[in-house]
């Protein structure tokens, strides 16, 4: 073997940022960790708050509060169970933690800790679920597409699903506030900034209306809401005038807004970043048929009975694994999918 010869080129290896993928579509404004950044402001103002990690400070944007306050920040390794029973005691002597963790190790893994140690007693504990729903294409065991449809039912507990950064920054603070249990669908990294061309202000229990339309209704949340904008825009080329209403609070749930909005003889379209089993859909549904409003199913056709609902979100089923844009088109996330749904109701 010739000694001098060159040394053979390793293969490209291909990567894939299936986990970290922003969810921003091309040329859209972006906050870096709206969450974390909101955090260690409201820490500044606030010595009481402290935060928690179960070994993903760094995927859950909790680091930017580590390097901030780190007297204040709380490592707990690979323990989401400990985490939040240690949260609880904190709560009890009158701090207010925010524990940080994918969304499902939250909700699957550490339930029981979650509805026994915190919302029973009812403490300001606030947890903060990363990779809620379909923001991450590495499969059924980091897609937390469930939920919503798990804490909904949880006594006490505050759901809040965020659009973009401005909802982020403002929520933090709100959740802080509240004297009861929270649970906040994160958003991180490159997160969108969007509301703020609409005057928005977060209110926690409150919908927001972002946009007014006689044809049809969006009723969303999440980064669904985005879409929802984006939709909208784009759908008025088609002569088809959409409002958008906003919902970040999916409990308690804004049922007097919604209500009002949803029985103005539009078509309702609901958009979530959730399976249809449990969330945003059936909450609105359940809203409207309880107040005797009456629904009918968005399957193509209206039975003339009610206000007509398509609902718009994750199948009852565990998802594939792959590139998010592929995945949101595959399952109907995304802006293009939207659009082509809402032209085959009308």
């Amino acid at each position: 073997m010739n000694a001098h010869a060159p040394a053979a080129q390793a293969p490209h290896r291909l990567t894939t940022s299936a986990m970290i993928a922003s969810i921003a579509e091309d040329g859209q404004r972006t906050a870096k960790a709206p969450f974390g950044h909101a955090l260690a402001r409201l820490a500044e103002e606030r010595q009481d708050i402290v935060g928690l990690s179960a070994d993903l400070a760094k995927y859950t944007d909790m680091h930017v509060f580590r390097e901030a306050h780190p007297e204040r920040f709380f490592q707990m390794g690979m323990a989401e169970q400990v985490m939040l029973g240690a949260a609880a005691g904190l709560a009890e002597v009158g701090l207010v933690p925010f524990a940080s963790t994918y969304s499902v190790f939250a909700t699957r893994r550490a339930y029981d800790f979650l509805c026994l140690d915190i919302a029973e007693p009812g403490l300001n504990v606030n947890v903060v679920g990363a990779l809620p729903g379909l923001t991450t294409g590495y499969g059924p065991s980091h897609q937390a597409t469930e939920d919503l449809a798990i804490l909904r039912g949880m006594p006490g507990l505050t759901i809040v699903d965020p659009a973009d950064s401005v909802d982020i920054e403002q929520a933090v603070p709100a959740l802080a506030a509240a004297p009861g249990p929270t649970y906040l669908r994160l958003l991180r990294g490159a997160v969108p900034t969007v509301l703020d061309e609409y005057d928005y202000r977060f209110e926690l229990g409150r919908a927001a209306q972002l946009r007014g339309g006689r044809d049809v209704l969006f009723i969303s949340t999440g980064l669904m809401t985005t879409r929802a904008l984006a939709a909208a825009r784009d759908l008025e080329a088609d002569h088809i005038d959409v409002a958008v209403l906003h919902v970040p609070t999916i409990k308690p749930l804004d049922r007097e807004t919604i209500l009002r909005e949803a029985t103005k003889g539009r078509l309702v379209v609901t958009l979530e970043n959730h399976t249809l089993v449990g969330g945003l859909a059936e909450s609105v549904a359940s809203c409207l048929a309880f107040a005797g409003a009456g629904t009918s199913s968005g399957a193509g056709t209206s039975s003339g009975a009610g206000t007509r609902i398509v609902p718009i979100g994750l199948p009852d089923e565990f998802l594939a694994a792959g590139a998010l844009p592929t995945l949101h088109d595959r399952y109907g996330l995304s802006v293009k999918a939207i659009k082509a749904r809402v032209r085959a109701e009308l």
